[in-house]
């Protein structure tokens, strides 16, 4: 059966259709963009103005939602590429009461967003603390570092902070819980000299607590490292109620990045390899796992071989 054809007519009127469509999808894109929206978005916040003498812990999340009016093209833009802002909130009125109206801050939130975004609402409207004791702690820096070393090269000592111990201010049980305070990660490609750099501290999300200073000089030692082996005897544990017992080498071999510099300063006197009878006795195994009990600082171990040996024992 033949299909009917479209006329020329009634494709005429088929295009001017679309036509009509397109135009008027463009008009109210046009109309949607240029006219204000309620945008609502997740803000993280922090606190700014604490009162130095109360510590205090939030009563709700450290996530408020905000409203903003802002254009529908702006609008759009923000779907298109979202974030997380993060907002300051004045604690100077935690001077008289224990909490905070975001109501009376809306002035000064709105000062840290662009002036064509306006901030209408914050929910929860109403933050509520809980005051404590105030206490003070020393506690050590730690350095978080992600580095990529060029090749033949690698950390040969000990990383050093200065200053190596920070003071941490706040509520008496979350200062007690903080043993040490680790810094932003220091990140690095292709390296192979020392580093030394300025890294701030992490709160770990703690607004409740300060910190004195609250950065740190980092230093890290770079240099060339090689390969070394040394050959170690095995000494054995949990074998006194035995006559003898013989293992199958009586040594293994152990290879181990360490720094150039440092290259005659190791020697297998300071690595200590073990072997358990108390492993044979409780498990029945046929060989004895290799365990390494002693090893120098920045000597970092590639190769053990072997790994297992067999023994010997005579009861």
């Amino acid at each position: 059966m033949a299909q009917p054809r479209i006329t020329k007519t009634r494709r005429r009127k088929i295009a001017i259709f679309l036509r009509c469509l397109g135009l008027s999808f463009i008009a109210w894109l046009l109309f949607a963009v240029s006219t204000e929206q309620i945008y609502r978005i997740d803000a993280g916040i922090s606190y700014v103005n604490i009162p130095e003498s109360k510590a205090f812990h939030p009563l709700q999340s450290d996530t408020v939602s905000i409203r903003m009016r802002m254009s529908g093209w702006k609008m759009f833009m923000k779907r298109l590429r979202p974030d997380t802002p993060h907002i300051q909130v004045d604690l100077n009125g935690l001077r008289t009461r224990n909490y905070i109206v975001f109501t009376n801050q809306l002035g000064y939130i709105n000062r840290q967003f662009p002036a064509d975004n306006q901030v209408i609402g914050v929910s929860p409207d109403t933050l509520y603390f809980d005051f404590s004791k105030q206490t003070q702690r020393k506690v050590p820096v730690r350095a978080l570092y992600d580095i990529q070393f060029k090749k033949q090269y690698g950390i040969i000592g000990d990383t050093r902070a200065n200053p190596e111990y920070v003071t941490v201010t706040g509520p008496l049980e979350d200062v007690a819980n903080i043993d040490y305070l680790e810094t932003d990660t220091i990140r690095g490609t292709d390296v192979a000299t020392d580093i030394r750099t300025i890294a701030y501290l992490n709160k770990h999300q703690k607004n409740n607590i300060t910190i004195y200073p609250t950065f740190s000089e980092i230093t890290i030692p770079v240099g060339e490292i090689t390969e070394k082996v040394v050959e170690l005897p095995l000494k054995m544990e949990n074998a006194a109620r035995y006559t003898s017992v013989r293992t199958l080498p009586s040594k293994i071999k152990l290879t181990f990045l360490v720094s150039l510099k440092d290259y005659n300063k190791w020697s297998s006197r300071d690595f200590e390899a073990v072997v358990d009878m108390e492993n044979w006795e409780k498990n029945k195994v046929q060989n004895l796992p290799v365990i390494l009990t002693k090893v120098p600082e920045h000597c970092h171990v590639i190769s053990m071989e072997p790994q297992n040996v067999d023994f010997f024992v005579r009861r």
